[in-house]
């Protein structure tokens, strides 16, 4: 047992007093400007995803349709756009995505299915597409204003 008081007396004492350093100054600046740099290249010849439209409200709804829309757009950037998962806030929302490369100036389009049975009210759900794009990830949202069912009586 004192053994163990003692190992522990001396993990605290190690652990407040082996911090002493600074971290932000042991950051070279050389090392930041080159990182800098290396950034600034990368997002210069990345794939650019232009949508016509980012957002889509399909009005009132009834609880229980399935509706669905499209997000075109067009690859304006300086290489191919590969979009490597598209996934929603919710299993309710389905998005189908090109699986292959979308070339400079070539074009492709988001389906998004929305199936409105148990969501009733205003709705907003979000598409989150993973990309090479200099964020790495573009959002397409859906709106829908859904009419309850009437409760049985």
């Amino acid at each position: 047992m004192k053994l163990q008081v003692k190992l522990l007396a001396f993990l605290v004492v190690f652990t407040l007093f082996s911090c002493k350093d600074n971290a932000t100054s042991k950051i070279k600046k050389e090392n930041l400007e080159i990182a800098k740099q290396r950034d600034y290249k990368m997002t210069e010849g990345a794939s650019i995803i232009s949508f016509s439209k980012t957002e889509y409200d399909f009005g009132t709804i009834n609880e229980g349709d399935k509706v669905e829309t499209t997000f075109d757009f067009k690859n304006t950037g300086k290489s191919a756009l590969i979009i490597t998962n598209a996934s929603s806030t919710c299993g309710c929302t389905i998005p189908e995505y090109p699986k292959e490369p979308i070339p400079v100036g070539g074009t492709g389009s988001i389906t998004v299915k929305f199936n409105s049975a148990g969501k009733p009210n205003q709705q907003n759900k979000v598409v989150t597409l993973t990309t090479n794009t200099a964020s790495g990830k573009e959002t397409v949202v859906i709106k829908a204003n859904v009419t309850p069912k009437q409760k049985a009586s």
